[in-house]
């Protein structure tokens, strides 16, 4: 069972209890060093995803939440304000490993079989996964940075099943911050940008794989790729970004012109750029992903 733990509060009360070593003390210098060191380039990453067995290899990790090699699969909270100041939490988040996926589950979850396990991975990118984030209805709504939560990045089917298990990429989480920061820069109003579709077990991508629809070996699979827009009202849709009185594939390539120059300034988040334009279903949107090779499609 996950365990989230945080300095002003513990839930659920029944809950077996994993606190960091420095909880009792308030931050010091050091430690709100650390933790700045652990926020990405945005400085707005609140999570770090690490294989327990990983640990005792990360000092900076240790010295935050301590020895948490053995506390099994988990959200741990460490606060960089107060003790009363939950909001302000990083997370340290310990994953399942990959090999508690048992003939395309863990437990009654459905996840498939990646590519690489059913044949050679083309590159090390498209490698398996290390381990899947347990998501509980209860740690759902853990920040992983100031502007999204775990469950943004949800593949979206089996609603009614819990827990569910997730793929996610920190530089990913990272680089949509600073998408957001660009565009702010570049004087586009952004309240939320919403992640229509992040990860995807790879039982649920391959009921769209053909021709016109998804890639087998969708970035998806792999926690690094989100397909977005800007949200700034209440309807769930892109927003007028260019303020032209419509919604269109321009209003698209102002995100995809932010995330190129968050490229350009951040050469280790390179990735994949791809503009799609409206449907009945959905409105236009861009994908953005960190696969580490320059990747452009779609209405650019």
């Amino acid at each position: 069972m996950s365990v989230v733990v945080t300095m002003a509060a513990v839930r659920p009360a029944t809950a077996t209890v994993v606190r960091p070593a420095t909880a009792a003390a308030a931050p010091s210098a050091s430690r709100l060093s650390l933790l700045d060191s652990l926020r990405g380039r945005s400085r707005k990453l609140r999570a770090r995803f690490i294989n327990p067995s990983r640990l005792a290899g990360l000092p900076v990790l240790r010295e935050l939440f301590g020895d948490l090699t053995g506390a099994g699969p988990g959200v741990h909270a460490e606060s960089a304000v107060s003790a009363a100041d939950a909001s302000s939490a990083f997370h340290l988040i310990t994953m399942r490993p990959f090999t508690d996926k048992v003939r395309g589950r863990i437990g009654a979850y459905r996840i498939g079989f990646f590519p690489a396990e059913q044949r050679v991975a083309r590159t090390a990118a498209y490698a398996n996964p290390e381990g899947f984030v347990e998501i509980t209805a209860s740690n759902q709504d853990t920040p992983v940075s100031d502007h999204f939560r775990l469950r943004d990045f949800l593949t979206h089917d089996q609603g009614d099943v819990w827990p569910k298990y997730l793929v996610l990429r920190e530089p990913l989480v990272d680089k949509l911050e600073l998408v957001m920061d660009e565009l702010r820069t570049m004087g586009i109003a952004v309240s939320r940008l919403r992640v229509m579709s992040g990860f995807r077990t790879p039982q649920y991508n391959a009921q769209g794989v053909g021709p016109g629809g998804r890639v087998q070996d969708s970035r998806h699979q792999f926690g690094d790729a989100a397909d977005v827009y800007v949200m700034n009202g209440a309807r769930d849709w892109m927003s007028d970004l260019d303020h032209d009185g419509r919604v269109d594939t321009r209003d698209a390539r102002l995100i995809a012109a932010a995330a190129e120059r968050v490229e350009r300034e951040h050469p280790d988040l390179v990735g994949g750029i791809g503009v799609y334009t409206a449907t009945s279903a959905h409105g236009p949107f861009v994908h953005i992903d960190v696969r580490g090779t320059r990747a452009r499609w779609g209405a650019l």
